[in-house]
């Protein structure tokens, strides 16, 4: 029946209301900006604070490339290089199209050129996603630690966040214990079970423990690393922020992008920053002026490393994209031959 339900809900659908989601953000953002004073700001920034958060935010895929590369080390021994290659052009994808096409694109991209299925490409992905969302959980309560005032409704939808990672944790972890009962809950015949069944058998593979530890480890470099990147951007327009508030920002910030949205999150990546660094008092149009020099600060020279990785793959972003969906259709199968970079 969801299957069904699925199929009957308009493919324009789903992108008209994540382009209506970042409009409507925008305009609420745009609504009394002083437009004058933005370029007097940029050009006051301090621009080895800037450097320093653009390496940093660049050096944060590249941890994310390692990680992945141990996650998956019980099941292959990966190259560093492809990896980085595939998950810089699923950021580009992100950043250009809408819905997070990338996250598919990206463990399409893995899966292909280490000749693996791609449900286990998602399997670990899904894996890295719960560690992530532990650790952002972890600096959420520590930013909650540091200020009073934090907005009731947001420590609600973190709470509620919260009980699904947990939920998540319990879940992976009885996965990794319970193997055939896992497989036997899922044992019908149809497309989408054979597509769980698949994911379970990814998840069981990758549940080598000292592997994980070494993987949760690795998530906390990933993290730092993002935080460097707020903090020196927080530096470089002169505001004087600790670093634990740069991690409060970076976490408030990412569970409210956690629903997939506009390209590179347009809008709903300034309303969350806005009202994050006013949780610590900052005045709401520096909050604004700042919102929009992290944007451009982060995602341009993602945009020009994902279209330099997308070029050496010889294949354009859109025939990238339906390869991948053909892939996700055909559940685990390997796909075509993408040339070598």
């Amino acid at each position: 029946m969801e299957t069904s339900l699925m199929r009957r809900i308009p493919r324009w659908v789903p992108q008209t209301l994540a382009y209506a989601i970042s409009a409507a953000s925008l305009v609420w953002v745009f609504y009394g900006f002083p437009f004058h004073d933005l370029i007097p700001a940029i050009r006051a920034l301090d621009w080895r604070w800037v450097s320093l958060g653009v390496v940093a935010n660049l050096a944060v895929y590249v941890a994310q490339g390692w990680r992945w590369n141990t996650l998956l080390s019980p099941v292959a021994s990966l190259g560093l290089w492809r990896t980085v290659q595939a998950i810089y052009i699923g950021l580009f994808a992100n950043e250009v199209l809408p819905l997070r096409t990338g996250e598919v694109i990206r463990c399409y991209l893995l899966a292909h050129w280490n000749g693996l299925r791609l449900s286990l490409g998602f399997a670990s992905a899904a894996v890295e996603r719960l560690i992530d969302g532990l650790w952002m959980l972890v600096a959420f309560f520590v930013t909650v630690s540091l200020v009073s005032g934090v907005p009731e409704d947001l420590l609600l939808f973190v709470q509620i966040m919260g009980g699904f990672l947990v939920i998540g944790a319990i879940v992976l972890f009885w996965v990794m214990a319970h193997k055939q009962h896992a497989h036997s809950i899922v044992r019908e015949s149809s497309r989408w079970a054979s597509t769980l069944r698949h994911v379970v058998e990814g998840i069981h593979l990758m549940g080598n423990p000292g592997t994980l530890i070494r993987t949760v480890f690795i998530s906390l470099a990933y993290l730092v690393l993002q935080v460097l990147s707020v903090y020196a951007l927080m530096k470089a327009y002169g505001m004087d922020l600790s670093f634990w508030v740069a991690g409060g920002v970076l976490a408030v910030v990412r569970f409210a992008i956690v629903v997939p949205n506009a390209p590179a999150n347009l809008g709903l990546f300034q309303v969350a920053c806005v009202l994050a660094l006013g949780l610590f008092d900052v005045d709401r149009n520096d909050a604004k002026t700042l919102s929009f020099i992290m944007f451009f600060a982060l995602s341009l020279p993602l945009v020009i490393g994902g279209a330099v990785a997308v070029l050496l793959t010889g294949v354009n972003l859109s025939e990238l994209r339906e390869r991948a969906k053909g892939g996700l259709h055909g559940s685990g199968h390997r796909g075509e031959h993408l040339p070598e970079a």
